[in-house]
């Protein structure tokens, strides 16, 4: 979602050319990540098109997924080696004792205006009490766009319980709101402003307020036994990454990024508010994730992030 080729060969020509691991070589030289097309991983396609992961020794190959927990299911059966998802289902798994989830790298936090539950003009929907009772659509159950929803509904003092949530995939959403099968819909970029542009949704409620105000939502995972097997590989797939976040502060080496891997247009692109983009993980920050699945009762004992954090690189 990040650059053209033209501008990722000048990325290439500048000190990515040197590989700043300095350790001898990677363990393992080609690696599978499971992605989805999203703006999130802008950073992480910059580090491919403009060779930050070549210049540490590093092949990193595209796996598609519809999901991030489809993502993290492949990368447990073993299918890809690093996985991209919203935190949620990683800690989950952890939970159930699923796997030996490790969080290798962060990728974004909720940032004003860049996720939101939006309604249009024919909804009964026009404030955020008005959710109470009504068909809302997420992606999936127990998933940020389920638990952020829910964090700042109660955050308003609205009834959560007689809520219809509607499960579907985040490009069906905007149509499902035009024709009346629900009332509002989690929405983050580029489908928001894609949403704006196509149906007229306007935002009831932002996500990152109250309680979630810079909530962590999406990062890499893998397993221990990767993680553990090969550190040199997985401080270089963090040092790429962390370079890229660093140079997306600036818009243009994104916005190409986010037409051709996000498949929105370019005005699109130039419209909507970015996330908040982060490589390196925090345990304190990150905490705020399992502690907000036990508020919510999606896992019944507390579940600590700090173990869950591979090494990073410095």
């Amino acid at each position: 979602m990040l650059a053209t080729l033209g501008a990722c060969g000048a990325l290439g020509g500048d000190d990515t050319s040197k590989a700043s691991g300095g350790d001898g070589a990677v363990e393992k030289p080609k690696i599978k990540v499971a992605l989805l097309p999203v703006v999130d991983l802008a950073p992480l396609r910059l580090a491919q098109e403009g060779g930050y992961f070549k210049a540490e020794g590093l092949e990193v190959e595209a796996v598609d997924a519809p999901s991030g927990q489809q993502a993290m299911t492949k990368m447990i059966g073993g299918e890809v080696d690093i996985a991209f998802s919203t935190y949620m289902p990683f800690f989950v798994a952890k939970s159930k004792n699923a796997a030996d989830i490790r969080l290798v790298a962060d990728s974004v936090s909720a940032s004003p205006k860049s996720n939101a539950v939006v309604t249009v003009p024919t909804s009964s929907v026009k404030t955020i009490n008005d959710l109470a009772g009504k068909k809302i659509a997420i992606t999936d159950k127990n998933t940020a766009s389920h638990l952020l929803t829910v964090s700042v509904m109660k955050d308003h003092g609205v009834d959560t319980s007689k809520v219809q949530w509607v499960p579907m995939q985040l490009p069906n959403i905007a149509a499902a709101l035009s024709s009346g099968q629900v009332d509002a819909g989690y929405l983050p970029e580029p489908f928001l402003t894609q949403a704006s542009k196509v149906v007229g949704a306007t935002p009831v409620v932002d996500i990152a307020t109250g309680a979630t105000t810079d909530f962590p939502l999406a990062g890499f995972g893998a397993l221990g036994s990767f993680v553990d097997k090969n550190p040199k590989t997985l401080a270089a797939f963090q040092r790429a990454l962390a370079k890229a976040v660093r140079d997306s502060a600036d818009r243009s080496k994104i916005e190409p990024m986010i037409v051709k891997y996000a498949k929105v247009d370019a005005e699109t692109a130039s419209l909507l508010t970015l996330p908040t983009f982060g490589a390196t993980l925090d345990a304190r920050r990150l905490q705020r994730v399992p502690d907000l699945l036990l508020q919510t009762g999606v896992i019944t004992a507390k579940l600590d992030a700090a173990p869950m954090l591979a090494p990073q690189a410095g």
